[in-house]
């Protein structure tokens, strides 16, 4: 090894890394470490002052240390003062040091940011480079308020060495990254867009990141960089590849720079200019004609930077919109990479081709494709690329090649990878629907699919399909008669099931003249069906039975007999038993005119936006659905008129459950809902759904009492803030002030922490029922006021307001509730509710009435609880105890000891842990009789992760209950509540 002298080596760090190298095991390389470590320890605690060669050498050897994994506790005042050294060396190990291992918060960031301001001042070129690369690096706040007024001077200043601008440039952007409100351009803002004009394109190219990044949020104060940045491109797509020699790259000339310049001009509309407009289409025109010039060189690289700067300009050309020449030719050429060898060429060209097919200008030319996309569908070896020809097939479809499209994709379905089946599922629905030539082959669609895919059916899909049905009066019958022929397949899948339920419950009188579909032969083909099927299935088929009594007069003996049966009226399943009691009695005892009445056909849906459409959007994320259901015409054709269609949610599931798509935004649609119930004496309505729209619904609440829990229209009026409901009120009872919270509101609110439905509360007079549903931080509440008494509430009104700090901490917006209430009546409340940050109280319900002249004042605490905006969260063991070792501190840990209240049944803990919203991790803990959950709760504000861990004693008949979370208020309010569950 030749000799290293002192100037141009460090022989001792040398040795010692190659000491560490031989180490034979890892304690003797621990043993080699500490030794060193107390070595440079004692060296910087000497009284002899070391020279500037010995401090670089041991500070070199602490960021070797540290970059072998161990902790450095000193030696940072030592980098700093290489920071004030003169020689390059010293001074640029004193900026790595300080880049990698100084924290943000250290207190020495004050000498270190007077050491940056001394060497930027200095003029040094080099020295002004290693401070503005440690100010980007480090990236702190406190450095971008103590430079982000120096760095665009040094940037514009003529006397700048190009080196520098370039490392001013990117610093700028690492500061306007993390600090945004810091970096403010103002005067500098013409100066840097005419860095674009600079002779070195070394600046340009760093400039241009810059100027990319600022106009994207500042586009009108950097709008003039449009006409610089095309001039620029012009030179370069112009010029020969020997006129860039520095800057070419295997005979494409600056091809970085060309992307940015085309990226750049995408966050602009096309120049008004008509100049600039006209050159720039030459630039992009000579582009296209340079994709089809023969390769000058076989290597990778120089296609690579080819086709870049194609796909870049391709990019702006779809982003104009404007000229139909390009849109054609970019067409054209994109069809001719479909073929390509490359896999990643054919992917990038279906990608942009999805976005060409919405173009009006270039639809036509996406269509001449469809073989070869059709094909790639069939042939590709990668899924992902197969993805994207499935979704350029959903662009591309029109009335003219739909068929053809929907028939290549359910075959492709049968064998499609799982990871894209449901995409796959709702794509061939939404076409079935929107490009329906016939009502029979969109049913006949939608029942393969079902076939086909069952699995990968979602509710919004065979909802739509009823919906459709039941708008449409010609297509009834085919549907009856179609997916009755479709029961009679061995094997049929569920989702079938329900389909075949509710049409032939709502339509199988159209084809009982069949003797091969009399209503025996119906009855008993759904009954066969009903020992395979799940729970809410089996409700339809009950809710499909009691229709049929209704329809055939002559099946009741049969029907009944099946209701009557143990395996009916003593179910497990509360809800099955509680239909099959139901029903029977219903069919038992009512005239046959009240059971026509009670049991008749379902109304037309109202028009809404389709929610299959909205599951894909949310799929696919905002803006990537190209196909939209149209309006007016087309859409009142498929639906049965302008103001039918609408979307589907579906009678017949379970009561007491909110399904689980159930829409909380507003998508789904719902009927008009009556403000009273029938009397007292006669409470059962339509038995036939949940809260489905266009369905009138009975449901029985935990205490019996009968409630219809319909899920309400959206309201064209405006929502108006909970203490403001009381305004429309009577005087008279809005004048009172609200009563105190009941002493037993606690203990109510307790109730709902790990369940969403249920009685809230119930005296003499009022009982008051509640149904909500979460979805990240957005809440929807239905609250049932239900009048047990026979005399009418007058001068009825609610108020939900937000005591102290609430009020910053939830939005809640309410519909004023009818003020009057019929005795045996029941009137419905809507509150919308958003969480913008955590919180630990609940808003407060007020309820004031009269009854028999006296004014009744009510308060209790909303069962709104922070766990409500739980979103669970899958890991795996080993993710699960990493997360939880990073989460701590001791603010971060909430933990409770305490004794069982209730029985220590091992469903009910799990059902318990699930109600509250997080998700039930198995074969997590190593003691299999420990239970671990892991949620993320979601406010306006930020997402909170929490990880959860209950750990039973069943001999002890104790728990113990830890919660750790990113928030210590989050930690303790969670396990507060969950601790009250058990």
């Amino acid at each position: 090894m030749p000799a290293v002298s002192k100037g141009d080596g460090m022989r001792g760090l040398a040795v010692f890394i190659s000491d560490i190298r031989n180490c034979k095991s890892k304690e003797a390389e621990i043993k080699r470490i500490n030794k060193e470590l107390a070595n440079i320890r004692s060296k910087f605690k000497g009284d002899k002052a070391l020279d500037g060669y010995s401090k670089k050498k041991y500070v070199c050897k602490l960021l070797f240390i540290f970059l072998l994994g161990h902790d450095i506790d000193f030696g940072h005042m030592e980098a700093v003062n290489l920071l004030s050294s003169n020689k390059y060396t010293e001074k640029q190990i004193g900026y790595l040091f300080i880049s990698v291992l100084v924290n943000s918060n250290s207190e020495l960031i004050r000498l270190i940011n007077n050491a940056i301001k001394n060497d930027l001042s200095s003029r040094n070129p080099t020295f002004m480079c290693l401070a503005l690369h440690c100010i980007a690096n480090v990236g702190s706040r406190e450095m971008a308020e103590a430079f982000a007024g120096e760095i665009p001077r040094i940037l514009v200043a003529g006397d700048t060495m190009d080196s520098v601008k370039q490392s001013a440039a990117l610093c700028l952007l690492r500061l306007y990254k993390a600090s945004p409100d810091l970096v403010l351009m103002g005067e500098w803002t013409s100066r840097v867009v005419h860095l674009l004009n600079d002779q070195h394109m070394g600046v340009v190219t760093a400039a241009i990141s810059l100027i990319t990044c600022l106009s994207s949020k500042n586009p009108d104060e950097f709008k003039t960089c449009v006409s610089l940045a095309v001039s620029r491109l012009s030179r370069i797509v112009s010029s020969a590849s020997t006129d860039l020699q520095d800057y070419t790259y295997y005979f494409v000339p600056a091809p970085w720079l060309s992307c940015k310049l085309l990226r750049l001009l995408q966050c602009y509309p096309p120049p008004e200019d008509g100049a600039v407009k006209g050159r720039l289409v030459e630039c992009l025109e000579t582009i296209l004609n340079k994709a089809q010039e023969p390769p000058k060189s076989k290597k990778v690289q120089h296609s690579n930077a080819k086709n870049a700067i194609l796909f870049e300009a391709i990019s702006l050309i779809i982003h104009y919109d404007s000229e139909p020449n390009l849109l054609v030719r970019a067409c054209n050429q994109l069809g001719q990479f479909l073929q390509h060898r490359e896999t990643n060429l054919r992917y990038l060209a279906l990608e942009s081709m999805c976005t060409l097919a919405s173009s009006e200008f270039s639809h036509e030319a996406v269509k001449t494709h469809i073989e070869t996309v059709i094909n790639a569908l069939k042939t590709e070896r990668d899924v992902s690329v197969r993805q994207r020809a499935a979704d350029l097939l959903y662009a591309m479809c029109d009335r003219s090649n739909a068929k053809q499209i929907v028939a290549e994709m359910l075959s492709y379905l049968e064998t499609a990878d799982y990871s894209i089946r449901e995409e796959m599922v709702l794509k061939v629905a939404i076409l079935a629907e929107k490009y329906a030539v016939d009502y029979s082959w969109y049913v006949d669609t939608i029942l393969n699919l079902i076939r086909i895919a069952g699995d990968y059916v979602s509710e919004e899909v065979w909802y739509r399909v009823i919906q459709i049905v039941i708008n449409r009066d010609d297509v009834q019958g085919y549907a009856a008669k179609t997916v009755f022929e479709a029961l009679q397949a061995p094997a049929c899948h569920e989702n079938m099931v329900k389909v075949g339920g509710y049409i032939l419950g709502e339509f199988g009188n159209l084809i009982a003249g069949d003797p091969r579909s009399s209503p025996l032969v119906q009855f008993n083909l759904l009954h066969s069906k009903f020992h395979l099927c799940s729970v809410p299935t089996r409700a339809l088929l009950l809710s499909a039975y009691i229709k049929f009594i209704n329809l055939f007069p002559e099946t009741k003996a049969t029907i009944q007999e099946v209701l009557r049966s143990d395996s009916q009226i003593r179910n497990s399943d509360v809800e099955l038993q509680q239909r099959a009691v139901e029903y029977l009695k219903l069919s038992s005892i009512a005239s046959t005119d009240v059971l026509a009445t009670v049991l008749e056909e379902m109304p037309p849906f109202p028009e809404r936006e389709s929610s299959i459409l909205a599951k894909l959007k949310k799929k696919k994320g905002p803006g990537a659905v190209s196909v939209e259901l149209e309006d007016g015409k087309e859409r009142g054709e498929l639906n049965g008129g302008g103001d039918r269609g609408g979307d589907a949610a579906i009678a017949a599931s379970n009561a007491s459950t909110p399904s689980p798509s159930a829409d909380l935004l507003g998508l789904r649609s719902a009927a008009p809902v009556s403000g009273t119930a029938p009397s007292a004496g006669s409470l059962l309505v339509d038995v036939f759904s949940e809260a489905g729209p266009a369905a009138a619904s009975a449901g029985v609440n935990d205490d019996g009492f009968l409630s219809a829990l319909h899920a309400p229209e959206a309201s064209d009026s405006p929502l108006v803030e909970g203490p403001g409901d009381s305004d429309s009120a009577p005087p008279s009872a809005a004048s009172e002030d609200p009563a105190p919270p009941l002493p037993e509101s606690d203990e109510l609110l307790n109730k709902f922490v790990c369940k969403n439905n249920g009685v809230l509360f119930e005296n003499q007079l009022l009982q008051i029922g509640i149904k909500s549903e979460y979805r990240q931080n957005l809440g929807r509440m239905y609250l049932f006021y239900g009048n047990k008494t026979s005399v009418q509430f007058v001068s009825f009104s609610t108020t939900v307001s937000c005591p102290g700090e609430l009020q910053s901490q939830l939005n809640v917006q309410t519909k004023t509730v009818e003020p009057l209430v019929e005795g045996g009546a029941q009137v419905q409340q809507v509150i919308n509710i958003e969480c913008l940050t955590d919180f630990i109280d609940a808003p407060l319900l007020n309820i004031k009435f009269r009854y028999g002249g006296a004014l009744q004042n009510i308060s209790l605490k909303l069962p709104v609880t922070i766990n409500k905006f739980f979103q669970p969260t899958e890991m795996a063991a080993a993710d699960f105890f990493q997360r939880w070792k990073q989460l701590s501190q001791p603010q971060q840990e909430a933990q409770k000891i305490f004794k069982a209240s209730h029985g220590m049944d091992t469903e009910v803990l799990k059902a318990k842990l699930l109600g509250l919203g997080t998700a039930l991790l198995e074969n997590v803990d190593p003691n299999p009789e420990n239970y671990v959950c892991a949620g993320v709760i979601q406010t306006k504000a930020q997402q909170v992760g929490c990880l959860l861990r209950l750990e039973p004693n069943a001999q002890a008949q104790m728990y113990r209950l830890t919660l750790r979370s990113s928030k210590d208020t989050v930690s303790q309010r969670v396990c507060d509540l969950l601790a009250e569950q058990f």
